[in-house]
Formats: C-alpha cells, structure tokens, sequence
C-alpha cells in the first residue's frame, strides 16, 4: 500500500518535517499546536503509547503504516512530558495554548483599562506563560523551584511596571486626542509582554553564562561547554522572544481599530467583544507558528568565534548549539 509522500520513515523522536528550512519548522509547529489533540481520549493515548514501545522494542505487529507511527508520536508529545512521562495539565500544553491563551489577550488589549485591570490582566498573561515553561520545560538536568519563581516574579513586575507606566504616560499627555490616546492605549501590551519575556529569560537562565552550554560537532559529539556560545543563546531567545509577541499583540489593535469604524459595529456595539475576540483568535492562531518557525532550534556558530580550548578541541569550523526556548 502506497503511503502519502509527506510521511517519510517513522523516526522515533524525530520531527518528519525538514528542522533547516522554514517550512518545515512552520509545518513541525503546526502539528506541535494543533488543538485538536486536546480531545484525544484516555484509550487513544494508551493506544498510541503502546504503539510508540512496539515499535522502540521491535515488535511492530504486521501492518502498522508510517502514518500510524507519525500519529501516534504526535498525539504522545502532545500529551506526555518527554523527561517526566507525566501527563502536561491542558491549558498548559502547547496545543491549548492558542484556546487557553486567546481569553488573556483579548483582555490585554481591552479598551479604556483601569489601573486595577491592566495589572490583572497582565499578572495573568505571564501567570499562563510561567505554567506553560514549567510544564514544557527541560526536566533532564533539575532546576530549583527558587529559579522558576524568580523569573516569575521578574517577568511580572517589569509587565506591570512598564504597562502601568506607560498608561499613565498616556493619560497625562495632553498633545494625544481621546482617539489618539485609546488608540495608542491598544499598544502598550506589546512593550510590557515583550521587556517581561526578555526578563524571564535572563532571570531564568543566567547561571548559563557563568557555567556555560554544550557545543556540538557535525556528528553531534559533545565538544566542549562553552559560555560564549552560552552569550549567543540567550541573545537569541531573547530576541525570540520579543519578536514571538508583535504579531499577536500588534496587529489585532490595528484590525480592530479599522472594523469599529464600519457602520454595523457602530450600531450594534454589542457585536464588538465577540469582533474582537475573534480578530484575536486568528492573529494568535495564524501569527504563532510563523513566529517560533522563524528561527531554528539548534543555532551555529564558528569555532574562532568560541573560546580557545574548543577550538583546539576539534578540527570542525562550524559548531553547533541548542540555543532553548
């Protein structure tokens, strides 16, 4: 039986799609997201586990398709932590983070927020970040709680801060029109999310600086530990990072501000929370994937660009790293 070209041999663990080219990390991450693994049940999931160890063990039962595996791979890593092999709550999965995570930023971006609001809706967006890396994080080295709850805390005052700051910037500067002012009031999500997620990532990871991150060969040999390539990952997630949020939380202010002016939403303005929950929804939906697919996991960098002991440690020019979530 002839099987659909893009399932390739099942490789356990692997993606099926190509990590080097955008493409197919944006199709990897698409199958990372997809809600629909939200719902499989009890049964289903047994089902698939059981697959995944027939096929570990090599005792596949005649049969089995390549589709089989790759699905059942899917559904297991949507589910089950690869380090623990405990089950990730949903709203803290990848796959619900675009359903659990739509309600906060339709709250972040609310018009005419109070004090009291901007700071709850804040709290809740790096409350809902800080589960999902806790339950997706790398658990094969342990780390203290202690460093999870600083970053947390980190990321939480510099969002408040920043969001609180600057709507209180807006509101006394007397140049901006009532329009200008909600309008530019939709924005400042954006530079609160972003200073808050860079935060995260320095607090969360800075004892990488000082003790350094693996660096690989072309064969996947571990060479060294480097802290200068540990400098590198860090400024590249930071930069993820800020750049994750700019279409979720820019664009929607944008869209929504065009569509309050059309003739129905002005005479029905009930109709407007349910537009811009929607509008939301779709930027999240469409604006995430192609967002963590720009970047590949696994940065390189070249030797003379690393400290002299890794250098005199290989005779490969280019080396690779893991440069994290």
């Amino acid at each position: 039986m002839n099987e659909p070209v893009e399932y390739p041999p099942f490789r356990l663990g692997k993606s099926r799609f190509d990590q080097s080219m955008f493409y197919g990390r944006l199709r990897h991450f698409l199958d990372v997201i997809d809600p629909r693994t939200l719902f499989v049940s009890e049964s289903r999931l047994h089902d698939c586990i059981k697959l995944l160890d027939q096929f570990k063990n090599g005792t596949l039962p005649p049969g089995v398709t390549n589709v089989q595996l790759w699905d059942a791979q899917k559904v297991k890593q949507a589910i089950i932590h690869p380090d623990t092999g405990e089950k990730i709550p949903m709203p803290f999965r990848m796959s619900g983070f675009v359903p659990f995570g739509t309600p906060v930023v339709v709250g972040l971006l609310l018009p005419n927020q109070t004090l009291a609001s901007t700071i709850f809706w804040q709290w809740l967006n790096q409350s809902h970040n800080a589960c999902v890396n806790y339950c997706n994080r790398n658990a094969t080295r342990p780390a203290p709680m202690s460093r999870f709850f600083q970053g947390y805390l980190g990321a939480v005052s510099s969002a408040v801060t920043i969001a609180v700051g600057l709507n209180i910037l807006i509101k006394r500067a007397e140049r901006f029109s009532p329009t200008t002012r909600l309008l530019v009031q939709r924005f400042i999500p954006f530079p609160a999310v972003a200073s808050a997620n860079v935060c995260n990532v320095m607090l969360m990871r800075h004892t990488e600086l000082s003790e350094g991150i693996s660096v690989l060969d072309d064969k996947g040999n571990v060479v060294g530990t480097s802290k200068l390539a540990a400098r590198h990952a860090l400024m590249e997630t930071a930069l993820t990072r800020v750049v994750l949020p700019m279409p979720i939380l820019l664009l929607p202010p944008i869209v929504i501000a065009i569509l309050e002016k059309l003739p129905l939403l002005q005479k029905h303005p009930r109709l407007v929370l349910p537009v811009h929950s929607m509008v939301c929804l779709s930027a999240f939906g469409a604006a995430l994937p192609v967002a963590i697919s720009l970047f590949p996991q696994n940065s390189q960098i070249h030797v003379s660009e690393l400290e002299p002991e890794i250098s005199a440690a290989t005779e490969c020019k280019i080396l690779t790293y893991n440069k994290g979530l």
